[in-house]
Parts: C-alpha cells; structure tokens; sequence
C-alpha cells in the first residue's frame, strides 16, 4: 500500500530537532499529526488565547489534508489535548468545544478529549489529531 508523508511548505516547525511528520496519506486514510498555533520557527502564536489558537490549529489540520486532496469534512476521528488551570473549566472545556464545532461537519467525527497539565511549548493550551477518510 502506497504510504505518502505529508510536509506543508511554510509550515509550523517543532522546537527541536525532530523526524515527526504532519500527516501521513496511506491509502485512503489520512492521519494528521497533533497540530498547534506556532509560527514556523517553533514559537507559539496566540499564546493563552484558546480562541485564536483553535482557527489556527484547525487552519493547519486543512492545509494537511488539503496537501493530499482531503478536507475537514472528511475528518473521522478527532483526539484534542487541552490545558486550563482554574475553577472554571465547565466553562472552558464548553467554550473550546463550540469552537470546535465550527470547523467539523454535522455529524461530527468520533472525538476524544484529554485535558493535560501542559502541551510541549509555554504558551499553546490545545493540540488536535485527526484522522481521515478521502475517496479517490
């Protein structure tokens, strides 16, 4: 089965060396790699801004699977991981997920979400994985 790693130009870089992949494209299944809102160098962008990191992420969760000819519509799994420290986080976690839902097709992907105590840069409070199903 023909295997093809996908690697946007321009894209958001790791903070250290690394040999991860965005996504992989094996047959018609397309794996994302956990996406977050930094820049190409590895800084984060938006930091503490669940808002604007969430269109971020989801921006390059579409360049992925643009890069193979998928979509978010063709999203089938989706495994978000997400930092929030305080009393609130009913709130929260409502918040981040009707943010969410404006990306994702009705009806929406399997999800899973992890809240974690903290993501691999100060500063990024969400990273999301998806998996794909394309037509050819």
């Amino acid at each position: 089965m023909e295997k093809t790693r996908i690697m946007p130009d321009d894209f958001w870089d790791w903070p250290l060396p690394t040999t991860f992949s965005q996504g992989w494209r094996i047959g018609n299944l397309v794996f994302v790699g956990g996406q977050v809102s930094q820049t190409p160098d590895g800084k984060p962008l938006h930091p503490h801004d669940i808002e604007a990191q969430i269109e971020e992420v989801f921006n390059n969760i579409r360049l992925v699977l643009n890069d193979v000819g998928a979509d978010l519509a063709d999203i089938v799994k989706l495994n978000t991981y997400w930092v929030h420290e305080g009393d609130d986080q009913d709130d929260f976690y409502k918040h981040m997920t009707e943010i969410r839902h404006r990306y994702l097709a009705d009806p929406g992907p399997a999800a899973t979400a992890v809240r974690v105590a903290g993501l691999a840069v100060e500063g990024l409070l969400i990273e999301i994985e998806a998996v794909a199903v394309v037509s050819d």
